[in-house]
Order: structure tokens, then sequence, then C-alpha cells
């Protein structure tokens, strides 16, 4: 009877658990992530911890006795605290994919349990209770298992894809539009909407929509929304990887690559920025045209490289000499277009690099300077990067929720500072995939904002104690949130005419 209970109630925590790190996955699109955010939710939370611990022991006595593995059937199915089975901002959706990958975790799982139960037996245990012991062990090991049902399920995935990039390639190759790409650790979808901007007044331009930068999202992208008639196509491109731009650029091939900048975001995936370097430069190797930020990390030796046998269009904040040089004078931005002063205008919060960029990709694309100037005043947002608004209470609102690099940052709080402003707080949960520079750049974060702002908003567990340490000393009034509704109910509380708040990055709930 003890054997069945406990058996029971290992499977049962081990579903909860699945569904837990499925929406993980599929909010990391559907990369290997279930273990990397278990260690950040069972070990960076004390109470988390603690739990983790007596689910450990759990699994460790239930040789000894079945009813052990209760405790850890207990520690699963309501651990890691704060992690909730539904999600607020990032809830699972049950799409096809999904679907699939809960049928091959399922077998995954039975096959582990198998494995585990055959292990038991010859360790001398009846089979009930290898069962059970197998059992407790699914259920502690459910982050480890869900990441190997997602490395089992790709192949299939790939496979199932390459029907809509087929069809992708054939509309490319029917509507035959100039392409334009565009990668970089950041400035990517802000880039992408100047360059629409400034040609869409003259020629029938589509850009992949949001953050569509993968190949399934740009493959959706293409056959959704690219019509007869369209005369530039304009595709943002993510990687996590090396070789993924390379494959994407296999069927969506440039005309003009573009590179906006290399910095540190994802670096705990790539390892280093020379790593950055080789897999965002995969953009240029079918390119005609290649636009680059030689501001960046290497990305001028890079430039001296492709010159040999490309067109670049070099673009720079520092360097007057460069194709595009974009700087910030008196609050304006002064667009230099290969040594002609092309237009002086005045656009908040706008990063120059990226209008750098957009500038060259248009003289690239043989787009008259005059039509350019006339552009460049009226340049777009892109949603949650750097706009500011007014709350309901009156206070001024920047909202740069969508940004999570240093340089983001150090813009975002350069534009609070110069907004007229009687008091000044900032709300973050900090910065994050930094890798070992994680912990160094949110000090550096936020002993920027408490020396300038008066009020700090530290939220989230992921970043705080790095955040704290960096606001040590500073002149902010420091207070921290676990979440970061509580942190905007303080703000309108507290704010109103006159003051200002900067939003800077906002992080899902699969974060702690």
């Amino acid at each position: 009877m003890a054997e069945l209970l406990a058996i029971a109630g290992c499977l049962a925590a081990a579903t909860l658990a699945a569904i837990r790190w499925l929406r993980i996955v599929q909010r990391d699109q559907y990369y290997n992530a279930a273990v990397r955010f278990g260690r950040r939710w069972w070990f960076g939370v004390p109470l988390n911890l603690v739990l983790a611990g007596f689910g450990l022991a759990g699994a460790l006595f239930a040789p000894l006795t079945p009813w052990a593995a209760l405790l850890t059937a207990a520690a699963v199915a309501i651990g890691p605290l704060g992690l909730g089975l539904r999600g607020r901002t990032a809830p699972l959706a049950w799409s096809r994919r999904m679907v699939r990958l809960a049928i091959v975790l399922v077998a995954t799982n039975a096959v582990v349990l198998l494995v585990v139960t055959g292990l038991a037996v010859v360790l001398a245990l009846d089979p009930l209770h290898a069962v059970t012991v197998a059992a407790a062990g699914v259920a502690l090991l459910q982050p480890l298992v869900v990441d190997l049902a997602a490395t089992l399920s790709r192949p299939l995935e790939r496979r199932l894809m390459a029907t809509f990039v087929d069809r992708a390639s054939r509309r490319l190759a029917q509507v035959s539009p100039t392409v334009v790409a565009i990668t970089g650790s950041y400035g990517k979808t802000s880039t992408k909407g100047y360059v629409t901007h400034l040609l869409g007044a003259s020629r029938p331009v589509v850009p992949s929509p949001a953050s569509y930068n993968n190949t399934g999202g740009l493959a959706r992208a293409i056959n959704e929304h690219l019509a007869p008639g369209t005369d530039v196509f304009v595709a943002e491109m993510g990687t996590y990887g090396p070789g993924e731009i390379r494959e994407l650029c296999s069927w969506i091939k440039p005309d003009v690559a573009v590179l906006t900048a290399i910095g540190p975001v994802h670096l705990e995936r790539m390892g280093s920025l020379d790593n950055i370097v080789r897999a965002k430069s995969e953009i240029f190797e079918r390119a005609e045209t290649c636009v680059i930020n030689v501001d960046a990390h290497r990305l001028a030796e890079v430039a001296d490289r492709l010159a040999r046998d490309k067109v670049v269009w070099r673009c720079s904040e520092r360097d007057a000499t460069a194709d595009v040089h974009v700087v910030t004078q008196d609050g304006q931005l002064r667009v230099t277009l290969r040594g002609r002063h092309v237009a002086t205008f005045e656009r908040p919060g706008t990063q120059p690099i990226n209008v750098a960029c957009a500038v060259a990709v248009a003289g690239a694309l043989g787009l008259a300077e005059e039509h350019i100037a006339a552009r460049l005043p009226t340049l777009p947002s892109a949603a949650h990067r750097l706009q500011v608004a007014s709350a309901t209470n009156g206070a001024t609102v920047i909202d740069d929720t969508y940004n999570s690099n240093p340089a983001g940052f150090r813009a975002a709080l350069a534009t609070l500072l110069a907004l007229p402003a009687q008091r000044r707080a900032v709300v973050t949960p900090g910065m994050i995939e930094l890798g070992p520079q994680q912990a160094a750049e949110n000090e550096e974060l936020a002993r920027a904002a408490a020396g300038a702002v008066d009020d700090l908003l530290v939220v989230n567990r992921t970043n705080r104690a790095a955040l704290l340490a960096g606001a040590q000393g500073g002149r902010a009034r420091v207070h921290v949130f676990d979440r970061r509704d509580q942190a905007v109910a303080w703000v309108r509380s507290n704010l109103g005419p006159g003051d200002a708040v900067l939003y800077e990055n906002d992080l899902p709930d699969t974060y702690p």
C-alpha cells in the first residue's frame, strides 16, 4: 500500500513539475533551458533551497522506506516556490509543437522510469519498491528529463519546419525582393523599424513583424506577409549560437547585411564576445553589401576583412571619417553621410548608431540624401524601447522594458536625467544572460542609477544581490519588491506631476 501511494504521489508531482519546466522551455524558444532555470529557482531562493534539500533527502532514503518518496513528491509538487503552473506573464501555450514535445516527454519519462527501476532491482529491491525509488528519481530529475526530451524532439521539429521553410523559399523566389538582413546583440528591432521608415515612402517594404527573428518566425513572416510587388524585405535575425544565422541566410539570402552591435547579451550561451562576433558575422557570408557598426568589439577588423571583396559601409558615433557618422550634439542627432551633412534633428532616446546603420542601408539601396533627410525627423519608436509617455498620475514614464543590455541602459538613464523632473525613479530587475559579467554589469547599473536618481526600485531576486551591492553609497533611496506589479503600485502612489520614472527591462515570471 505504501509503495502504491508513493508511486502515485511521485508521478503526480512529476506531472506538475513537467508543466512548469515545459513552460520554461517554450518561453526559451524550445532550447534546453529547464536545468539552467532550475538552478536559478531551486538554489537562488532560500526557501526553495530548503525545499530542495527535503526532496533530495526523500529520494536518498526511498530505498530504505517507500514513505520517504512521499517527501520527494511533496517537495517537487509545491516547488520551486514562486514558479507558477499557469504563469502570469509567460503562460504555457499548448501549441502543436508543445503537444509533440509533451508526448516525447511522456515517452522519455517512461524510459527513465524503466531504466532506474531495473537498476534498483539489481540492488536487491523488490520490483514494487524499485518502481517507488524510480518514481522519486523521475520526479526529482524532471528539469533534466524535460531538457532531454527537448533535445530528442529537435530533429523531428527540423523536419516538420522544413515544409514551411521550403514554402517561404519559394515565396521569396517568386516575389524576388531586395533582402536586408539585420542582426546584432541589440539594436536589431529599432534599426529594422528605421530602415522600413526611411525606405517606405518610396518603395514597398515588408519588415518581419515584432521579434520574429528565428527560423519559424521568419518563415511565418514570409509566408503570411510577403506579397507580390514587395520591393524590399527587412529580416531581423537572432541567434543563440554559431551556425544559426548561416542557416537562416542559406534560404533568406541577404543583399544587404547589417550588424548593429556586439555586447554581452546571451554571453552565458556564447561564452565570449569573440564567439558572438563570429556567430553574428555569419550574416555577411552571402551578402554583397555589408553595413557594420565599427565602434563595436572587433567589428572594425571584420569591416577591413570584408572590404577586400564586398561593398562595406562603416557606421560610427566616434569616427567622423566613417561612411555614416551620427553623433549627439546639444540634444540633437547630427547625421553625416560620406562626409556630407545630411540632417540635424531632435529625437530623444534614439540610439545614434542604429540611425547610422539605417541611413547606410538607405544609401546602399540608392535612396537620395534629400529623401533620407526628410524622413529622419519622424523615425518611429520601437515598442517598449525608450518610449516616453505620461502616466495617469501625471508622472512622465520612460518605457524601456524590452531592453536588457548595458549600452541601452546607459542611454535610457541619460534620457531620464535629461527630463526636467523634480523626482526621478528607476524600476528594474537588472540585466540577464550576461554570463560571468552579469553581476558586475548589474552592480555598475545600480551604481550609476543610485548616484543620479532619487529612488531605485529593485524588482525580483535574479539580480537583487548585485543591484543592492551597487546601490550602496548612492544618493537614491532603495526599495525592494518581489514582483513588478508591487513596484508599479509604489510608483503610482508616490510619484505625480513633475516626476519621472524609468522602467528598465522587465523579466517574465519564469525568472525568480
